[in-house]
Order: C-alpha cells, then structure tokens, then sequence
C-alpha cells in the first residue's frame, strides 16, 4: 500500500474519534443531530480504516456493512446541514452556507466514493480508502473547524 493511503487511513481513524468528543455539551437539536451523523459516517470509516490499516482483521461482512452505512449517511449530509444552524460547540465553519455549492460537491464526493468502494478483499478495501479518505478530508480541510 501507498504512503500517501496510509496517511489518509490514519487521517479517517483520527477524524472518526476526535468527533466523540465534540458531540459533548451541544444544545442546538439541530447541530447534535448533525454531528450524529458525522460520528456514524466516521464510525463507519474507522471500521474500514481500520481493517485496511491492519488494526483490524480483513472482515468481508463487517466490511460491507460499514461502507452501507458510510453510502446511508454521506447521502444524508447535505439535508442535515442545510439548515443554517449553530451552537458553541460545533465545529462547522460558517463558509458552509457562503460556499453551499462547493460544499454540497464535496459530500457528494463522500457519497459517489463510498459507493465506488470496493470491500471484497483487503487490497480492494486499501485501495478504495485514498478515495474514500480524500473526500472526508476534502470537506474537512475547508469546512470544519
């Protein structure tokens, strides 16, 4: 595997835990149902991550359920942060809003590259994270906080 593949493996495992922790004291329903969302899409990627980093064994079952509920929820990204909403604790940047296009572009690209993944092996799982991990970090890197 590429070096550049496993650093974006290693980005999603750490995206995927830092968001546990910022769910905590939020007050808005609206942004703790998005952040919801971002924890499920990041647990998703941390199974995936995790397998294709070695951490975990190569599980086809397991697999394939967590990149269903990476394709579920990367769909639902956009519907849950269309509501210009805030609170204390999140860490959405308002450029979202300013920026909806890019930003709707980016979570598609979240959606179209878990639906392209392939989980049917190890080295196909390996190869779909660069994609898989580039989308989150496309968004991340502009939007997030």
């Amino acid at each position: 595997m590429k070096k550049s593949s496993l650093a974006i493996i290693a980005s999603v495992a750490i995206l995927g835990s830092g968001l546990v922790w910022a769910k905590e004291g939020v007050q808005n329903p609206v942004v703790k149902d998005r952040m919801d969302l971002m924890q499920s899409i990041a647990s998703s990627a941390k199974v995936l991550g995790d397998m294709a980093s070695g951490k975990a064994a190569f599980d086809p079952d397991a697999a394939s359920q967590a990149i269903g509920g990476l394709t579920g929820n990367a769909n639902l990204i956009t519907e849950r942060f269309e509501p210009q909403e805030d609170d204390p604790v999140s860490e959405a940047k308002p450029d979202i809003w300013a920026n909806w296009d890019d930003f709707s572009s980016k979570a598609d690209g979240l959606f179209k590259a878990a639906m392209a993944a392939d989980v049917s092996s190890l080295e196909a799982l390996q190869a779909s994270m660069g994609n898989i991990g580039g989308a989150c970090k496309a968004c991340h890197s502009t939007y997030k906080d």
